[in-house]
């Protein structure tokens, strides 16, 4: 059946394309002795698009290393590997949950305790963003941009750092300042 109606579609589709055909070939002969063969090409595939292509990022570098055959590297297995980096990351997360909770229930302010929380807080914070900086600007393919990202994490968990040191020693300290906001 579809076989039998396929003729009959293409004739009314080319009939109907006939008379936009006509216009857009009598508009392109008026215009050729003005424009570039690479004009007229470029005036048909423009009225394919709505709008120029815009890249948010550029594209990454295109480098293949060897042949298109070589096998990609594997690393030395080591039972190790991301394994104390996965138990660091998910005991600072841990310890932070009794750490937040603990000054508020007691009711004292504990200058130690609060140091360990803004410790805890800064080192939870720094690994997070190192994680995110590792998944999403790889150093295989933007070497010069993942040195720059953690140079300026690193420079940006000091100057944290830096702030809740004088925060805990010349003002109120972080968990009375959350009470006082809690409270206001």
């Amino acid at each position: 059946m579809a076989s039998a109606l396929r003729p009959t579609l293409l004739r009314q589709t080319a009939l109907s394309a006939a008379p936009r055909r006509a216009a857009t070939s009598a508009l392109l002969s008026r215009t050729t002795s003005l424009q570039s063969p690479i004009a007229q090409g470029a005036m048909r595939v423009a009225a394919f698009h709505a709008s120029s292509p815009r890249s948010l990022l550029p594209p990454g570098p295109q480098v293949i290393k060897g042949t298109v055959n070589d096998a990609a590297p594997v690393p030395d297995p080591s039972p190790t590997h991301g394994s104390y980096h996965w138990t660091f990351e998910r005991v600072v997360a841990a310890g932070l949950v009794p750490l937040t909770v603990a000054p508020f229930a007691s009711g004292s302010l504990n200058p130690a305790l609060d140091a360990i929380l803004c410790a805890l807080l800064l080192v939870h914070s720094h690994v997070g963003m190192q994680s995110v900086i590792i998944d999403y600007v790889p150093s295989r393919k933007y070497k010069g941009a993942n040195k720059a990202f953690m140079w300026a994490l690193n420079a940006a968990t000091i100057l944290a750092g830096i702030g809740l040191y004088e925060f805990e020693t010349n003002d109120v300290g972080v968990t009375e300042a959350v009470k006082r906001v809690w409270k206001a």
